[in-house]
């Protein structure tokens, strides 16, 4: 079964009196945080997706963070949902009688694949995504990756020159590798920037970067970043633990949810 990719509106045609429940990030504040309906504990809303009921009775997940009313918040991985599904969660979250399509978690993968995509794509709009094997490795040699983006049907030979290149200067520099985002076939990073296909990209490090992260932080409890097929899959992943660090460190309050 095909996920639908319509569980939100485009950023550009949503309502702008978003739910006063969405978190404040004020600057200096961290963001309140809120009740997972799954496990019943407080959660940082950064990690976490908001969720609201449609006209058709038909639980949301509001991706863009721009859909109205009041949510219910849930963390952002697939075992949660299902839980919640299973545990009816959602009807007492909105206190009525629903009951969440079996589909969700497919449903919500494909939505914050879709917002991931898209926010690549306002990279390179913006100027800060570099495309092409040598421009790549050039930003990785001076350390300007904030975030390394693969195609899932590359060539390990070109992906694996790259990564050589970036954990040579990470351990130079004692510092962590640069996320890898290689969830997304060539012909679906192709389509962000106007092109038939894209192999190798990255995003300087920036307020851009940073966002992109965020939102591929939630896509990998729906989807694995790295794929599991991957030859080289281990030396990919070997720094996933210091890169979650760092990036919790340095995900503050400077962006929004409207990115």
């Amino acid at each position: 079964m095909n996920p639908r990719t319509d569980i939100n509106p485009a950023p550009e045609n949503a309502p702008n009196n978003a739910s006063s429940d969405l978190p404040q990030r004020g600057h200096g504040h961290k963001p309140r945080e809120r009740k997972d309906i799954a496990s019943g504990e407080l959660r940082d809303p950064a990690n976490m997706l908001r969720l609201v009921l449609a006209p058709d009775g038909q639980v949301v997940a509001d991706v863009f963070g721009k859909l109205p009313g009041r949510g219910a918040w849930i963390d952002a991985n697939r075992s949660a949902v299902e839980r919640a599904i299973k545990t009816g969660a959602f009807a007492r979250a909105f206190k009525c009688k629903i009951t969440a399509q079996a589909g969700l978690a497919n449903m919500i993968e494909a939505g914050l694949s879709a917002r991931v995509l898209g926010m690549i794509g306002m990279a390179k709009r913006a100027g800060k995504l570099e495309t092409g094997f040598e421009n790549v490795r050039t930003s990785a040699r001076t350390g300007e990756i904030g975030v390394r983006i693969e195609a899932s049907d590359g060539k390990s030979d070109g992906r694996s020159k790259i990564r050589v290149v970036v954990k040579a200067l990470a351990k130079e520099l004692e510092t962590s590798a640069p996320l890898l985002i290689g969830c997304f076939s060539a012909a679906e990073l192709g389509k962000t920037v106007g092109r038939d296909n894209m192999v190798h990209a990255c995003a300087a490090h920036g307020k851009m970067a940073t966002a992109i992260i965020r939102e591929a932080k939630r896509l990998a409890g729906f989807r694995e970043l790295v794929p599991l097929d991957w030859p080289d899959r281990e030396y990919e992943t070997e720094f996933i633990t210091e890169v979650s660090s760092k990036i919790e460190r340095e995900t503050g309050d400077d962006i929004g949810s409207g990115i």
